[in-house]
């Protein structure tokens, strides 16, 4: 149903967003705890999903982790988690969420695999460039 009041947004508005949000920012999540531990995923779309299963853009191979457990995602300029339905459920620094925004440090509990949010401002050192004397 259309009322009228709700904006659609385009996928080239998403895009845009993600590209500007790129630009500035890097955020990654790394495994804590398990045999993935300190493996590290940074966010290279505007959606993530994360599970055990194929479909997932981000496997872990953890038995509590539903196949689509959770998916990060950029909304208004922040990363928000949001649970996807999953069996065991998601925590951020120790509460149950099925969805939240993310900041720097954050502790997330998806079934019983441990993982930290990082968000990292990207350095925009100006380009060197080294030209040989003929």
């Amino acid at each position: 149903m259309n009322d009228g009041r709700t904006r659609r947004v385009e996928v080239a508005e998403i895009d845009q967003n993600w590209e500007s949000f790129r630009a500035k920012w890097k955020a990654t999540v790394v495994v804590l705890e398990g045999p993935a531990a300190g493996t590290e995923f940074v966010m290279e779309s505007a959606n993530v999903c994360i599970g055990r299963g194929s479909g997932a853009d981000w496997t872990i191979e953890h038995d509590t982790l539903s196949k689509e457990h959770a998916a990060l995602e950029l909304v208004e300029g922040r990363i928000r988690i949001r649970d996807l339905g999953s069996t065991n459920g998601c925590k951020v620094n120790g509460s149950d969420v099925k969805a939240a925004d993310l900041k720097n440090g954050d502790r997330l509990q998806l079934g019983e695999c441990s993982l930290q949010f990082v968000l990292e401002k990207r350095s925009h050192k100006p380009k060197t460039y080294v030209i040989d004397e003929a």
